[in-house]
């Protein structure tokens, strides 16, 4: 069974995204490759800032879009507060 989380990256021109995966190393190297997304291709390098691990994929989503939800200034704060959460 797979180990879902939520993860927050900074973007070269300094916006967020906010992502899940199973597989945060390999989601990382994606992004930076420019394969993982149209949004942080345009953007790289990108650089995590903080990850939370989470039950399942529900669960992971479910997070991704509270994250998603808050303002720019609390989404940092935010993500950290979850159970387990780890800064980069």
């Amino acid at each position: 069974m797979p180990n879902w989380s939520a993860y927050l990256l900074s973007c070269a021109d300094g916006t967020l995204y906010c992502g899940v995966t199973t597989d945060l190393a390999r989601r990382l190297a994606e992004h930076n490759a420019g394969t993982a997304s149209k949004y942080t291709r345009a953007r790289l390098p990108v650089a995590l800032m903080a990850s939370a691990p989470c039950e399942d994929k529900g669960a992971a989503l479910r997070l991704e879009l509270a994250v998603k939800k808050r303002p720019r200034a609390a989404k940092l704060a935010f993500l950290l507060a979850q159970p387990g959460a780890l800064p980069a």
